[in-house]
């Protein structure tokens, strides 16, 4: 049994968030959880966290569900977020004086690194009021660490004439659109999409010129898919590694990755790809087509049975505004292969997601059980 766990969660994110700090100053290892979740759920997550052998220099234990919705906890030292950060704050020109807006739910290791940020930095953090954000939100805050679809939420509001002190983004959880990083950059915002992972936390970050490696950290890719070597490796998982996979000092997820002139390129989870007719699909690659076509907020692209393909490729369209449906098919058809282009598509009002707001991947069950909306009404 480990004495120094301490589970917290509730539905004031900002004390939730500021108690995980308190236990982790004290000497405990803070475990966030979500209130949303069912008590058995929960208990069940911590039973299992105060029977593990939790490592003495564990300082963190955070949640981790990726986009599959099925939680581990990742246990790790203080030391290994507070090596990147004084690097993150060089990159950024993040300080003191800044007040860090953090809207991803705390049961996300992005929202406890982030918090975990300030308490290391000395800036003020805040949380959002509900759970989409507003004005009042987004007045103050000078930062924003988030997901693209926080982003979103934060640049519609600019572009409503909502004023703010919004100067900096931390973007990670999902792949950025080139449109949306524009959009904030046309509101004074600098934006730094970052690649990582709960069990890494940053591995590389883009500024805009692609994602270039961060400091500490090496990267090797083996049969394309990337290998990580950095100091801020996690100690240990609780609930089954996952998809982590261990090398002596080295360490991957699954992503599948390459090198371009020395950036990171990211290609999806090896895991995700998509067999098709005797073609492989890789759904990160068709998402960034789509997630680039006009009036397209978000995208799910996923393989369902086919009797004679093996499976299709599949693809859920989170839109705003009106759209031509078959305009966005036409793009898509040119901008794709054969391979790749989706055989069957949905467009919905909201796509799921995850606790942190990154998109959850969906079986093919899932997929078909999706609400479509008719897209010349759109949002």
């Amino acid at each position: 049994m480990n004495s120094r766990l301490t589970p917290l969660r509730g539905p004031d994110h900002g004390q939730i968030l500021r108690q995980a700090l308190a236990v982790r100053a004290a000497g405990g290892v803070p475990l966030v959880g979500d209130e949303r979740w069912s008590e058995t759920r929960w208990r069940e997550l911590v039973d299992a966290a105060v029977d593990a052998d939790i490592p003495d220099e564990a300082d963190w234990a955070v949640l981790t569900s990726g986009s599959t919705g099925r939680p581990r906890i990742i246990v790790r030292t203080q030391r290994s977020w507070d090596v990147a950060y004084p690097r993150l704050n060089e990159v950024t020109g993040i300080g003191a004086d800044d007040r860090m807006l953090i809207p991803v739910h705390p049961v996300s290791s992005m929202a406890t690194f982030a918090a975990s940020h300030a308490a290391h930095t000395g800036f003020e953090f805040s949380v959002p009021q509900h759970s989409r954000l507003g004005a009042a939100d987004i007045l103050d805050a000078t930062v924003l660490h988030g997901t693209p679809w926080h982003l979103s939420d934060a640049v519609d509001l600019l572009d409503a004439g909502c004023p703010s002190r919004l100067r900096v983004a931390l973007v990670g959880g999902d792949r950025l659109p080139a449109e949306l990083r524009s959009r904030a950059e046309r509101h004074g915002i600098s934006v730094y999409g970052y690649v990582g992972a709960s069990e890494f936390s940053l591995i590389a970050v883009d500024a805009g010129d692609g994602a270039e490696i961060f400091e500490g950290v090496e990267v090797d890719i083996r049969d394309g898919v990337l290998w990580v070597k950095t100091q801020q490796m996690a100690l240990s998982s609780i609930g089954g590694d996952g998809n982590w996979r261990r090398d002596g000092s080295w360490a991957t997820v699954g992503d599948r990755a390459s090198l371009n002139a020395g950036r990171l390129v990211m290609h999806g989870r090896d895991d995700d790809a998509i067999l098709t007719a005797g073609a492989t699909v890789i759904p990160a690659d068709v998402e960034a087509v789509l997630n680039g076509l006009p009036g397209v907020r978000a995208s799910l692209v996923v393989g369902v049975p086919s009797r004679r393909a093996g499976m299709l490729v599949a693809a859920a369209l989170e839109i705003e505004g009106r759209v031509d449906e078959a305009f966005l098919k036409n793009e898509a058809a040119a901008a794709l292969s054969p391979a790749e282009r989706p055989r069957r598509w949905k467009i919905v009002r909201t796509l799921p997601r995850t606790s942190a707001g990154k998109i959850r991947r969906l079986s093919p069950e899932e997929f078909l059980r999706l609400a479509e909306i008719r897209p010349d009404i759109g949002q």
